[in-house]
């Protein structure tokens, strides 16, 4: 097979189909994509909500519960203990296959009736405001699995009495990091990693009692990248007192420009073989993937791959992991073989399905548990079923779905737009590509204004006390003014309350108390990590090292004098201001 040049439906522009993608296509018998990469990775963002939860009423019996779905989605809503009961049966909902009708049509349909749970919770307790958690106990606004005690966490493995964090691994008592593992009492830091008893740490690893330290190994009571006596540090270090919100600012502003005059490595790849993308770990012949976990084997033969764990020759997938293979065009799940579809669990050859448990071989189906051989949640015979789904893929192809803006979806495409019962701006779509509501609109999504709500703010940012210390228990009856005062395109909740594990937190660690709300805060945790996407750059190394005052390491580069000839793909992009080095040149720099 050769490469295939397309036009995108979405955008319009140019993309190429590589031979290597028309042998994936191939191997799980599915058509190319007539969707570019970018859009079609928009398309299946603009799905998926873990931030922006509602107020309503349970569709069942009118009891109050919290859900990522607005009282206004034509579907029924339960919350997640009648949702697994057998108070229900999804094939009630069934639907006979219309040949007359294009599928998605039919599609639509059967998801506009069939009820859907309030949040995405499984084997959890006491987190009752949190989107999507896996086996989870007492956490509050948190994403993830194996989470206990986290508030407003966002990608979690295995993690403990921590807040604020953007993707943490196997942590406890952290708060503010990002992109951090094996870390334990850490805190304002990025890319830590067996660290601990430390703060204000960049790409720092197996270091303890560091405190505004960048690119260290396997050190020790360092300050600012100096040496020190550890009663010396002790001394030293009593001075910044995290507790104190002026004393933060200072110190952040203070490493942030540090952090200027340090190289930056092109990627985060670590044990990863022939693989292109940022934050992967253990992976094999990937390309453009992030945010990849290993937890006990390896990430092989991927391509256009955010969160996953542990997956195999798989394509275009969003938070996918646990050994699943042959999947694609996929949010949220977990199996063999499933296809076009999102929410799914142990799943065996499914496609364009949604919210399924433990089943196999299903078509367009929507809430089943353990079933196999259903198309719109109607149950078939094995034999009845291998003969229909032939059929219902010829008639999608001659009989497609036309949306509003008139793109074609034949059997191939991941569900339309117009299928999200969320908007644009209440998705991860906006936190990884945001865009303004014209452009937004423009390309088919739709976009809600934020509620007009009257926020009877009962004290302002400004006025709260300096020191965590000087704030008393009256704090938790306050309604507190977020900084941003809803003029930033972060969802700022305008006001915010904190909560008694909040608090407690804040105290026991002696942190700063927050002046921006919990969607800001996410934001500008978002902000420090490189966009999803990547540029070819050359290494920007001239072959002397850096001479900034603070760095011990005094190895010679490999190419000594001269400009390196190494060239990569970087999430950063040509125009950013930072010194960008390849890992070879990178590796002589940190100490």
């Amino acid at each position: 097979m050769i490469s295939e040049i397309k036009n995108c439906q979405n955008c319009k522009k140019e993309f190429t189909i590589e031979s290597e993608d028309l042998v994936f296509y191939e191997k799980i018998k599915v058509p190319p994509p007539t969707w570019c990469p970018e859009c079609r990775f928009h398309r299946r963002l603009a799905t998926i909500n873990e931030r922006t939860l509602f107020k309503r009423k349970d569709s069942f019996d009118g009891k109050e519960i919290v859900s990522i779905f607005s009282p206004d989605v034509p579907f029924p809503v339960f919350r997640e203990e009648i949702w697994r009961s057998e108070k229900w049966d999804p094939q009630e909902y069934e639907r006979t296959y219309n040949f007359s009708t294009p599928f998605f049509k039919q599609l639509k349909e059967l998801f506009d009736v069939v009820p859907r749970q309030n949040l995405n919770t499984l084997n959890s307790i006491n987190c009752h405001y949190c989107s999507l958690i896996n086996s989870s106990k007492n956490c509050y606004r948190t994403v993830g699995f194996m989470a206990e005690d986290c508030l407003y966490g966002h990608y979690t493995r295995n993690v403990k009495n921590s807040a604020d964090y953007f993707y943490l691994i196997d942590s406890e008592n952290c708060y503010e990091t990002i992109d951090c593992a094996h870390c334990y009492n850490v805190t304002h830091s990025q890319y830590a990693a067996e660290c601990y008893n430390s703060s204000f740490l960049y790409d720092c690893v197996n270091c303890h009692h560091c405190f505004g330290c960048i690119g260290l190994r396997n050190k020790s009571y360092h300050i600012f990248n100096k040496p020190y006596q550890e009663e010396e540090y002790k001394k030293k270090i009593s001075q910044y007192n995290l507790g104190n919100q002026e004393t933060v600012k200072k110190l952040r502003k203070e490493f942030e420009e540090l952090k200027k005059t340090f190289p930056r490595r092109y990627a985060h790849l670590f044990n990863s073989v022939n693989t292109t993308g940022n934050n992967v770990t253990n992976a094999k012949n990937c390309t453009f993937c992030f945010d990849i976990d290993p937890l006990t084997s390896s990430t092989e033969n991927c391509k256009n791959v955010l969160i996953a764990t542990a997956v195999k020759d798989s394509y275009d997938l969003v938070e996918t992991g646990e050994e699943s293979q042959l999947c694609y065009e996929v949010d949220t799940a977990w199996g063999y073989r499933v296809l076009f579809s999102q929410n799914i669990i142990q799943g065996h050859n499914v496609q364009y399905s949604y919210n399924c448990r433990d089943c196999s071989d299903i078509f367009g189906c929507n809430g089943l548990r353990n079933k196999q051989y259903c198309v719109l949640n109607k149950q078939y015979t094995k034999e009845e079923y291998e003969k229909l789904i032939p059929k219902i893929i010829e008639h999608m192809n001659e009989m497609p779905y036309v949306d509003k803006k008139k793109r074609i979806y034949k059997y191939g495409e991941f569900f339309p737009t117009e299928f999200s019962p969320f908007a644009y701006n209440e998705t991860m779509a906006q936190e990884y590509l945001p865009f303004t509501k014209e452009e937004i609109l423009e390309w088919g999504y739709s976009w809600k204004n934020p509620e007009a709500k009257e926020h009877n703010v009962t004290i302002q940012p400004q006025n709260l006390p300096n020191h965590i210390k000087d704030i008393t228990d009256d704090i938790l009856n306050q309604i507190i003014g977020c900084e941003h005062k809803g003029k930033c395109n972060e969802n700022c909740s305008v006001a915010f309350r904190i909560i008694p594990q909040e608090l407690e937190f804040y105290r026991k660690q002696n942190l700063s108390f927050p002046r921006l709300c919990p969607n800001c805060r996410h934001y500008q945790r978002i902000k420090q990590r490189n966009p999803l996407k990547l540029w070819h750059r050359k290494c920007t190394c001239s072959g002397t090292k850096s001479d900034n005052g603070i760095y011990q390491n005094t190895a010679e580069h490999f190419h000594k004098p001269g400009r390196c000839p190494n060239e990569f793909e970087t999430s950063y992009a040509l125009e950013r201001l930072e010194t960008v080095y390849c890992e070879q040149c990178y590796s002589v720099e940190v100490a």
